[in-house]
């Protein structure tokens, strides 16, 4: 989807909800990833969204200026979420780290199969191992844009990715996995966290 698109969704979607008058929202992302340094398949709870730049901050130009909002998850959430995926599915490799965001497909993720690649070999695979070195675990299009709109309206978000290949070892997704079967493990584990909440609000009421 990208940064562009999800602001207009987030947009709609809150007001939707202050309308609504929603009380005790979370939102949740799901979604496939790049994975750095870990094996295709990882679930990754994303602690903060970091820019091409590593910096956990969506910048956005408002009337000529260049405003800043910090792209961070709330951190019992996200070890909430964590700690539950373990528990349940014992057989996800999960991991918990920084998700760098980028503005586009190719050249912001250090392709080279893209129409242009100002960059060698060499220098992609230090850029990857610097993201790595640095605590960034995966890398998709979403994260800072998401992270700093709920940050901003106060309500509490977390971001669950499926890795589809990690990225020091290729770009190319790996032959014989069951990519079908990977990109529903967010799902499962967003399902059994939602459960876990109702269950929650049942035993309190």
């Amino acid at each position: 989807m990208g940064a562009p698109s999800l602001s207009i969704l987030m947009h709609e979607l809150l007001k939707m909800i202050k309308y609504a008058k929603c009380r005790d929202v979370t939102f949740l992302r799901l979604g496939t990833s790049g994975g750095l340094g870990i094996p295709p398949g990882s679930v990754v709870i994303t602690k903060q969204g970091v820019d091409g730049l590593l910096r956990p901050v969506y910048e956005v130009p408002i009337l000529g200026k260049l405003v800043s909002i910090p792209a961070v998850f709330p951190h019992s959430l996200v070890q909430e979420l964590h700690d539950m995926a373990r528990d349940e599915f014992p057989d996800f490799d999960t991991f918990v780290g920084d998700t760098m965001c980028t503005q586009d497909f190719y050249e912001g993720q250090a392709r080279l199969d893209g129409a242009f690649c100002h960059y060698t070999v060499d220098e992609k695979m230090a850029f990857l191992k610097n993201l790595s070195e640095n605590g960034v675990v995966n890398i998709e299009m979403e994260s800072v844009t998401f992270g700093a709109m709920c940050h901003q309206a106060g309500i509490p978000a977390a971001i669950i990715c499926v890795t589809l290949l990690d990225r020091l070892k290729g770009d190319q997704i790996v032959p014989g996995l069951d990519y079908i079967a990977l990109q529903k493990r967010p799902q499962q584990v967003a399902a059994k966290f939602i459960k876990k909440r109702l269950g929650d609000i049942q035993v309190s009421i």
